[in-house]
């Protein structure tokens, strides 16, 4: 930390904090309580606390005498680009089709293995790569006994972002802390001790293999490698990680060739910075990794820790302080509790209204951490990985998973953190013209279940699950809802050609079904389930799938709407809304229930986790319980067969789709179920881990974020022509206040109830028109203008 005078340095730090502070009195002021808490060291992962600034991620453990962070960046990725296309898959689409014309669908789906799947392995070829750590930042410290820590304390602070350590050892105050800086690409590791000349340990830097690690200095160490490409003539990507050491007092001196040691010290602040060569979709694209982690360090080292922290959190207090809730109060020792026991606590009934509000921002605090513009979307774990082995290799699945990561988004004020997630589409074009060439002979653009940093779009490796059809569709959603909430016409402009390929894709692909002569799809599947043929044997391969239906028939209006909204393409546009109109519609079973397929299959689980087959009523919104009460009905009917238990990130999608039906009783009732805690180490059922993430089992962060969607669900029910306060507030949170929750239309929404009613309601506009507003009942349209605030009373009357 040198370059610059002291007097500069703090001069530029004043002038930080005054900007910091009227950041933070320009936005909302924090509500109730926002500390993660803790109080033991982590012995595992899922115990462990997270930071991240959307390409760097950090997960501080809190040991005494060995202190452990586990790195990551976010495009460390394995594998290498590859085609797993097969080249001759288009020619068995007609033989495929006939088969499921005539009903064989078992047969359909046995040359759909032989022959339609992708050319290699899919996800279990080595070339596919999987989401790997970064490494290990491991600190040893001197004279120190586990035993001996008294007054122990850990806590994740989400208005802070900063992750601390604190317990006493011989009569000495050890705290630590951890925070990921997004304004200057760095984690930062900052010690200090309460007596002088305390503080001594070894420093070293490492990962599970691939690595080579030097001193770099007298004060620092650098980290090297490439990762597996899974080709012999592919070189691996290229990572450089650097650590550079400055104490307050003590001494710094490199050892063994790959460690440091700081002998008694007063205080200790370690620099962390990383860089990759990854070239892909998104992403710094470094061509020298070891240089531009350098540039990074040294950049970083001209700032004091103070200044970095100002720094980091004027940063990500813009986009955490846009939202603030508080849900009235609680059991007061139970708040100071740590997030395991109020878990615990809560799921078996206690009144615990704060931890509602902590999961919620919880999930806000994830989502600003592992997605930032510019960088990759967060993956099935965010950015956080341990070791080189994630589950499901922590990729990009696109038949729930990512598209949920970003559920919340919109309606908790951090549209903008969704770049990320439509620079993945536009990745998918090239390959995913490809694939729709080599599959269906069609037009456009595909990906099917899952993807990678190399732009895997090819089906999955078994007919099963490997076949689903929708997810560049389910992708575009995205575009359009982002749309519709910020109006922002040069997106949609970008985004446009996205949309237009996905629907010319599907277009061309469409058949006519014998019975009704309905456009479907074929093949394709209700994502990873299964049924029973009439004559008993099980299948999974199908046509028109209710989930693709409702897919489509949003995806060809929106991408109708965009082209007159943009004046373009006015034959395509009629196309679309032609066969929007011949799709097959949402069908009502004997049982009263929606159908899942096109024909009455029994399913072979009638609990799956997968509710596809509901995806018009959240997020698609085409079944809704104002317009569409038949169509709600039967939807209610599927959830209630489908029943209470599930994995985490089913849970938390039935909690939506329970709010979006206006239940919010049953929503909290799913949300009990999501703070199940879960035993890190066994990990034998689904809810959350003492951290708070999501157990699936094993982490998916999808549910944390579906969670986050919900809870906002809950109290705002946004539709293009209409916004819906306390749609579905359940009698356990009968109080409360939240600001700064979005709405369709560019409307920001401020409500405050108390004993299960609204008193207030808050509305601002980003421009000049009709807002409907809706509260049970009572039904409003007000005359807005842009920038203008509007107060309201429980009964939609204008107060001010």
């Amino acid at each position: 930390m040198s370059g610059f005078s002291k007097a500069e340095r703090w001069g530029a730090l004043t002038l930080l904090l005054g900007f910091s502070s009227m950041l933070a009195a320009q936005s909302f002021v924090p509500s109730g309580d926002l500390l993660v808490r803790f109080g033991a060291p982590a012995r595992v992962f899922e115990e462990a606390m997270p930071t991240g600034n959307g390409r760097l991620g950090a997960t501080m453990y809190g040991g005494v005498s060995e202190e452990r962070v586990d790195l990551n960046e976010s495009s460390m990725w394995s594998g290498s680009p590859h085609d797993s296309d097969r080249t001759d898959a288009a020619k068995e689409l007609p033989e495929i089709r006939r088969l499921l014309l005539a009903g064989d669908n078992v047969a359909a789906e046995t040359l759909v293995n032989k022959s339609f799947t992708s050319a290699d392995a899919g996800s279990g070829d080595p070339r596919y790569g999987s989401y790997e750590e970064l490494g290990k930042l491991l600190l040893s410290f001197d004279g120190m006994k586990d035993a001996n820590a008294s007054a122990y304390r850990r806590w994740l602070d989400l208005d802070g972002a900063v992750a601390t350590t604190s317990f006493v050892v011989n009569g000495v105050r050890y705290t630590r802390e951890v925070f990921t800086s997004a304004p200057d690409q760095v984690i930062v590791v900052h010690l200090r001790v309460s007596r002088f000349r305390s503080l001594s340990l070894r420093v070293r830097l490492g990962r599970v293999e691939r690595f080579q690690t030097k001193t770099d200095g007298k004060d620092g160490l650098v980290m090297t490698g490439a990762l597996d490409s899974g080709a012999h003539d592919v070189a691996g990507l290229r990572y450089a990680t650097r650590v550079r050491a400055f104490t307050r007092g003590g001494t710094i001196k490199p050892v063994d060739g790959d460690s440091l040691l700081i002998y008694r010290a007063d205080e200790v602040t370690l620099l962390v910075t990383a860089a990759t060569n990854y070239g892909g979709f998104a992403g710094r694209h470094s061509h020298d990794a070891e240089f531009v982690a350098l540039q990074d360090m040294r950049a970083a080292a001209q700032q004091p820790y103070k200044l970095l922290l100002a720094r980091h959190q004027a940063d990500y207090r813009s986009y955490f302080r846009r939202v603030s809730l508080a849900m009235g109060d609680g059991d007061a020792a139970l708040e100071q509790s740590t997030a395991a026991d109020r878990l615990a606590a809560a799921h078996w009934g206690a009144n615990d209204p704060g931890l509602a509000a902590l999961y919620f921002q919880f999930g806000r605090y994830l989502l600003i951490s592992s997605s930032r513009p510019g960088g990759l979307p967060a993956n099935l774990q965010g950015l956080w990985a341990e070791g080189i082995h994630p589950g499901w290799k922590s990729d990009w699945h696109l038949n729930v998973n990512v598209q949920m990561n970003y559920w919340p988004a919109e309606p908790t004020a951090l549209g903008d953190l969704t770049d990320p997630l439509f620079a993945l589409m536009e990745g998918l074009q090239v390959p995913g013209g490809h694939t729709a060439r080599s599959y269906y002979g069609a037009d456009g653009w595909v990906a099917h279940v899952m993807t990678n940093a190399w732009g895997f779009t090819s089906p999955g490796e078994e007919a099963s699950w490997g076949s689903t059809i929708i997810g560049s569709a389910w992708l575009c959603q995205h575009i359009w809802e982002h749309y519709l909430y910020t109006g922002d016409a040069e997106f949609l402009r970008r985004m446009y050609p996205t949309m237009k390929g996905a629907s010319e894709f599907y277009l061309s692909m469409l058949v006519h079904e014998p019975k009704h002569g309905w456009l479907v799809t074929a093949p394709s599947n209700s994502p990873e389930n299964t049924f029973y043929m009439p004559d008993g044997r099980k299948a999974s391969v199908c046509m028109g799938p209710a989930i693709d239906e409702e897919n489509l028939r949003y995806l060809f209006g929106a991408t109708a709407e965009a082209e007159a909204k943009l004046g373009l393409d006015e034959d395509l546009r009629t196309k679309l809304i032609q066969t929007q109109a011949q799709l097959a519609p949402i069908q009502i079973g004997t049982d009263g229930r929606v159908m899942e397929w096109l024909e009455p299959y029994r399913e072979v689980d009638p609990h799956h986790r997968h509710v596809s087959h509901l995806w018009a009523v959240y997020p698609g919104g085409e079944i809704d319980p104002e317009t569409t009460p038949k169509l709600a009905e039967a939807a209610r009917q599927s959830l209630e067969v489908r029943g209470d238990g599930a994995t985490g990130w089913s849970l938390a999608y039935k909690m939506l789709l329970w709010a979006r039906l206006g239940d919010g009783d049953h929503a909290y009732a799913l949300l009990r179920n999501l703070w199940n805690p879960v035993d890190p180490i066994k990990q034998s059922s689904a809810g959350s881990f003492p951290n708070l993430w999501d157990a699936h089992p094993p982490f998916q962060i999808d549910g944390n974020l579906g969670a986050t969607a919900a809870i906002a669900g809950m109290l705002l029910d946004s539709r293009p022509n209409e916004v819906r306060v306390l749609p579905a507030l359940p009698s356990a949170l009968p109080e409360g206040r939240v600001d700064g929750l979005r709405a369709m239309g560019g409307v920001t929404v401020g409500v405050t109830w108390k004993a299960g009613r609204m008193t207030e309601l808050r509305l601002q506009s980003k421009r000049d028109g009709v807002v409907k507003v809706r509260y049970g009942s009572v039904v409003r349209e007000l005359q807005m203008k842009a920038g203008a605030r509007k107060v309201l009373d429980g009964l939609l009357r204008t107060v001010g």
